[in-house]
């Protein structure tokens, strides 16, 4: 296989994935009633655990002015914790509370259903083959990311 086979493949493999994902997440935020953007990153902290406001913005590519306005409404409907470093008080800290636990919790079971739904079409071979190709691709896509 040549390098531009590979790169036409990844491109439209993560097409592919995009598409499929951003219906998963408009089925998400439906169920919710929260956009989607909040419940991505309500998701990502809930993940990711506590974090700095200017991580979470990098790692979400939102600008902070905009990544405040997400957390002050996630902080007021009771999703998000909001925490000033004691140490330095420039940095301010992010955790998901008890609720937005149980609603980021939710949320992962919608999408994990979403996707069972999805593929529930597939053949047990089909399923197996896919399953073995996303494991070798999980290995070098982790390896690459320790490089």
């Amino acid at each position: 296989m040549s390098r531009k086979e590979f790169v036409r493949l990844m491109e439209s493999n993560i097409w592919l994935l995009d598409k499929y994902a951003d219906k998963l997440r408009i089925d998400q935020a439906q169920l919710s009633g929260f956009p989607r953007q909040q419940m991505s990153i309500l998701v990502r902290l809930h993940q990711g655990g506590r974090a700095m406001l200017k991580d979470i913005a990098r790692r979400e590519f939102v600008s902070a002015p905009n990544l405040c306005a997400i957390f002050r409404k996630l902080e007021s409907d009771g999703l998000v914790l909001r925490v000033v470093d004691e140490n330095d008080r420039r940095n301010t800290w992010y955790s998901v509370t008890e609720r937005g636990a149980e609603l980021a919790q939710k949320a992962m079971e919608t999408f994990r259903n979403g996707v069972e739904k999805m593929f529930s079409s597939l053949s047990r071979e089909e399923e197996a083959e896919l399953t073995a190709a996303l494991k070798v691709m999980n290995k070098i896509i982790s390896n690459m990311e320790q490089k």
